[in-house]
């Protein structure tokens, strides 16, 4: 069965949009239940092929999980698992079909699917490899008809592109979302900036950084704001220049004094999937250690904590004595601290102790 122009519009559309949704197709699978007048249907979707697979399904209509728990006995998925993975993807099964060879397998089917009201089903895989699977499934108290395995046919081409563009996207959604963990435990930021040095985005953590300690907000279509005359037009100077040559080389550029924020300037990526990016500032970030740094340390280097404590505070650029007041020792104490320090990580010096703390897990806020 062809899918007609009220189905591209009541469930295509639905179907393209569920992804934002919460549960995921809800709307989608709502009107197919309806189109098909089913008690039941559902999208299952399995990531990873291995036994602790995650699987993850959407549904409207009757729960049938809550059913079967109530009643102590598995669902339709769980029960047939082996059988879902065994199905051709594209084509429409009945469960008739996939346990026709097992007369009494089929009965004591039959018999648990009564029990939740069910009576008939019909199923579609899509396959994405290695990645994932997915299952498209109808389910009623009367028997399913040869139009609705027609309308699930029709609909798995679309089901599995819009599947594809979920794991897509949520794969997408993960690492951008541990990349912007990752430069924010390192006290880092970026943005974005077009030919104009005018602001096309901005990461959150940064953005939430110049409000606070800035006194501007960084908002698209706008300039920089909180820069001094001079940053100002060095940097609308750069990005110009590497809007027009994309091969230049990053630079550094001193954005504030106060509080101190350096930015590495080099052309942007992938400009033409962007709103005209000219350049991507990186953006060091002036932030204290957390109270956990240095516990961390003693954990990383087998430290005590007092000795971990010290080291935090040299590689913060105190001299002995301003640390030994900071933690209420005597100088003394300190040096010795600090001899044992030295010996122990291996170093000669501040500078190398400096170099290797800041190298540290430890120091990730």
């Amino acid at each position: 069965m062809a899918l007609t122009s009220n189905d591209e519009t009541d469930l295509l559309i639905p179907l393209f949009q569920g992804s934002a949704e919460n549960p995921r197709f809800s709307t989608f699978l709502e009107r197919l239940r309806r189109r098909t007048q089913a008690d039941y249907g559902s999208l299952i979707l399995r990531m990873g092929d291995g036994a602790h697979a995650a699987i993850v399904e959407s549904h409207a209509g009757i729960d049938l999980r809550k059913r079967a728990r109530e009643s102590e006995q598995q669902g339709p998925f769980d029960l047939d698992r082996y059988l879902y993975d065994s199905l051709r993807p594209g084509r429409v099964y009945s469960i008739g079909e996939m346990i026709d060879h097992d007369p009494v397998a089929r009965a004591d089917r039959n018999r648990r699917m009564a029990k939740l009201g069910i009576s008939d089903e019909r199923v579609v895989r899509i396959a994405g490899g290695e990645r994932y699977s997915a299952w498209l499934l109808m389910a009623r108290a009367r028997e399913c008809t040869a139009a609705d395995s027609a309308l699930l046919s029709s609909l798995a081409p679309y089901v599995a592109i819009a599947v594809e563009n979920l794991v897509v996207m949520d794969r997408d959604r993960l690492a951008a979302r541990i990349n912007a963990v990752g430069l924010e435990r390192t006290g880092k930021g970026w943005m974005l900036l077009d030919a104009e040095a005018r602001v096309v985005a901005a990461d959150p953590a940064l953005a939430e950084f110049w409000q606070t300690h800035c006194g501007a907000a960084l908002r698209p279509g706008e300039r920089v704001l909180g820069l001094d005359l001079a940053a100002e037009r060095k940097l609308a100077a750069i990005a110009a220049e590497m809007a027009q040559d994309r091969t230049l080389s990053a630079r550094p550029l001193l954005l504030r004094d106060t509080p101190h924020i350096e930015a590495l300037l080099m052309p942007a990526e992938n400009a033409e999937a962007l709103a005209a990016p000219a350049i991507l500032a990186l953006c060091t970030l002036p932030r204290p250690h957390s109270d956990q740094s240095a516990e961390r340390l003693a954990a990383v280097f087998d430290l005590p904590r007092r000795e971990a404590e010290l080291a935090m505070a040299l590689a913060d650029g105190h001299s002995i004595a301003e640390a030994a007041e900071r933690m209420g020792l005597t100088l003394e104490t300190a040096r010795n601290y600090s001899k044992r320090l030295y010996a122990k990580l291996g170093v000669r010096g501040q500078a190398e102790l400096v170099r290797l703390v800041y190298q540290s897990s430890a120091v990730m806020a």
